[in-house]
């Protein structure tokens, strides 16, 4: 899970994910970044930790950290919270880029639409919640997926870069 600061988005979307798959039985090891080092070393954003601890997901104990090209062969999946992050992602994963194992979460919930998480940052405690649920919808999405037996979730479209 990748956005650009790793202290609002990608951090609730690896809580949500890791909660999720635990409670489904699959033994996922599920991990954020962010595409800037801005935070490296710091907790999730107050609110964010906030947020998930109201829905019983603990992301406290998370620190931040950059985004890695190593992650492409750590992970085998990489979700962007908007195209920015899918640039950057692409950029700063050089030869080991592989379209096939990237795309934005919310393709999850709505295929090939390129829609972004919004990032919370400069908003209130509601805009929290209301990138919980999109995250929150979009991983069982990929729980359902996984489990009715899908190999991969399939690249809706090959321009991720455009559609925020």
């Amino acid at each position: 899970m990748v956005c650009l600061g790793n202290i609002c988005r990608s951090p609730l979307a690896e809580g949500v994910l890791q909660h999720k798959a635990w409670k489904a039985g699959l033994q996922w090891s599920v991990e954020s970044a962010g595409t800037g080092a801005w935070h490296t070393g710091e907790p999730p954003h107050h609110l964010s930790i906030k947020v998930a601890k109201h829905n019983g997901v603990d992301i406290s104990k998370q620190r931040a950290r950059q985004f890695a090209k190593e992650d492409f062969l750590n992970y085998d999946f990489i979700y962007v919270m908007d195209s920015s992050n899918y640039i950057d992602v692409k950029q700063m994963s050089g030869k080991l880029w592989k379209e096939d194992k990237v795309d934005l979460l919310l393709n999850e919930l709505y295929p090939g639409e390129n829609r972004a998480v919004p990032d919370p940052w400069y908003g209130k405690e509601d805009g929290y919640h209301s990138v919980y649920e999109l995250i929150d919808k979009a991983c069982d999405k990929i729980i359902e997926k996984y489990i009715a037996g899908s190999t991969r979730y399939e690249v809706k479209s090959t321009d991720k870069s455009s559609n925020e």
